[in-house]
């Protein structure tokens, strides 16, 4: 609209003048929420850039909801309309640390050095003079002691034999090579490995260490080495846990971008590291990871093209375009993700302004469905399906009712707007959990095994060719699926190199169940030392 003058201002009507107003405030609406977006951009790039990265929720004024014999009853009304009335608890007191673990831990040690400090008898007669003195029980220090890791060679003596009148001859039976007229070994290799995909440390520096012990040992011997032990051994346990994966009912499922240099495609096209992993709530979890070149539809499908049940995912379209495809295959969704727009929106404002907002009531409210949720986790799955209908479902409605009154008075260009539209466009994923008691809240059992692979290529920057990458899917799942069942990842890759080379002329892989983390088979040196 032209600036108008005073002039002019006095010669329009009401109702010209009241058209006028309503239409310069709907410009400064608009004006509004784009400053405001703005200025949530600015707030959490910042953030990102400086702040702290975690989630956690401080909440000192919990959504309100009652508990009369064991049933959660929620007043929906006041969530969605009364929103000044809330009860303010106490925040949960800080746990405490047990009493008594440090002695615990180093009660598993062996003392390996001893150190003795006494004084000689001529400092003892300058101290005590004619009076004489008595021996007191010592005191004793106790610290850690480190011993350097050590590379030696070891010596296998094979038997050897011939006829004393034929030219027959006969050798001992011995363990199959691992590479035959090669130095490495299972213990070497295990130890590469774990360097490398268990604590992160890239082939380069692993060599440095190496030098620095006198070991000769190159960064391309040891990716060789790494590739053609996943390609010949590791990929046979792996294929074996995938078609157990398979007997389980709930999955979860995520994904993250990696670069692989030559991959026949231009520099920086970006790779991608799937993740399965069987549900939290289940025994004898088991990690996989798949390398694909891509992102699309086609990957998990195939993946998951034997699995009947629940996936649990992040969100991403390609699983309920798979879902649709299918009737024995049901998507959840993820209550991490539907929070985690609420809490950018949240850090983006001022600390004085945050309780008012409507941020903190959708965070309060997710934050009360995961409290109500949380207790149930050590029950019978039957008594924790009776639970969620009556204790949990009621704060799940309550959540959605409170997001559709909101859906048209926010504009969705926020991040809080983004939230509630996420949260309505999951509705029916993120109740998948309601009607099952082994499906949990969240994907985060999935998040979290891919951690690992996460802070692994922040070292490495990029894999560099494709057998590389499906190496690396191979042995991450080893690694994590060892991690997740409470093994030594060392002493287990190590036991899983020295057994299967013995049964690749095997006619089947039966072999493999003594050799799953869970076998009460393995030997002593593949568990966590208690």
């Amino acid at each position: 609209m032209n600036h108008l003058s005073a002039e002019e201002l006095n010669k329009l009507d009401q109702s010209e003048l009241i058209k006028m107003i309503l239409s310069q405030q709907e410009e400064i609406k608009k004006l509004d929420n784009k400053l405001q977006c703005f200025l949530e951009e600015i707030a959490d790039a910042n953030r990102r850039r400086f702040g702290r990265s975690s989630e956690v929720f401080e909440n000192d004024n919990q959504i309100s909801f009652y508990e009369i014999d064991g049933v959660v009853f929620f007043n929906e009304a006041e969530a969605v309309y009364d929103e000044e009335n809330e009860d303010s608890p106490a925040p949960l007191a800080k746990p405490k640390r047990p009493k008594g673990k440090k002695a615990a831990d180093i009660s598993k040690l062996e003392v390996v050095k001893t150190t003795e400090y006494y004084l000689s008898e001529d400092e003892l007669d300058r101290e005590f003079s004619e009076e004489g003195y008595k021996k007191l029980p010592d005191e004793i220090i106790t610290r850690y002691y480190f011993v350097p890791a050590k590379v030696g060679l070891e010596e296998i003596h094979v038997g050897v034999y011939s006829g004393k009148k034929s030219e027959k001859m006969v050798k001992a039976k011995f363990p199959a090579y691992l590479m035959r007229n090669s130095l490495v070994s299972p213990s070497l290799e295990a130890g590469v490995i774990n360097a490398k995909y268990t604590n992160a440390v890239p082939f380069y520096r692993i060599e440095k260490q190496f030098e620095a012990d006198g070991l000769n040992i190159s960064r391309q011997e040891m990716a060789r080495w790494t590739i053609a032990s996943a390609e010949r051994y590791l990929s046979v346990v792996y294929d074996y846990l995938h078609k157990q994966m398979y007997t389980y009912h709930v999955l979860h499922a995520d994904e993250t971008p990696v670069l692989v240099n030559k991959d026949d495609r231009p520099a920086g096209s970006k790779s991608y590291m799937w993740v399965y992993r069987t549900g939290s709530f289940m025994e004898r979890p088991i990690v996989l990871y798949e390398y694909q070149r891509t992102r699309n539809a086609s990957h998990p499908r195939d993946f998951l093209k034997d699995f009947t049940g629940v996936c649990v995912t992040d969100g991403y379209q390609v699983y309920h375009t798979i879902e649709n495809e299918r009737e024995d295959l049901k998507i959840a969704g993820c209550y991490a993700h539907a929070r985690r727009r609420f809490d950018e929106a949240l850090k983006a404002l001022p600390p004085g302004s945050r309780k008012n907002s409507l941020a903190y009531k959708a965070l309060a409210m997710i934050q009360a469905i995961y409290n109500a949720d949380n207790a149930l986790k050590d029950l019978p799955p039957d008594e924790r399906l009776i639970k969620r209908q009556t204790a949990v479902k009621p704060l799940v409605e309550a959540y959605f009712a409170w997001c559709h009154a909101h859906e048209n008075r926010i504009s969705s260009k926020n991040k809080t707007g983004r939230g509630i539209a996420y949260s309505l466009n999951q509705e029916k994923y993120l109740r998948v959990f309601l009607d099952d008691p082994d499906v949990p809240l969240d994907n985060n059992s999935a998040e979290r095994a891919i951690r690992g692979f996460c802070i692994g290529k922040k070292n490495f920057v990029m894999i560099d060719t494709i057998s590389g990458a499906k190496a690396s899917a191979i042995i991450y799942s080893l690694v994590e699926t060892a991690k997740a069942n409470n093994l030594n990842v060392y002493g287990y890759i190590k036991h899983l190199l020295t057994e299967i080379p013995n049964h690749m002329d095997d006619s089947n892989t039966d072999f493999c169940e003594e050799l799953m983390p869970w076998s009460e088979s393995l030997p002593a040196e593949c568990h966590k030392k208690q």
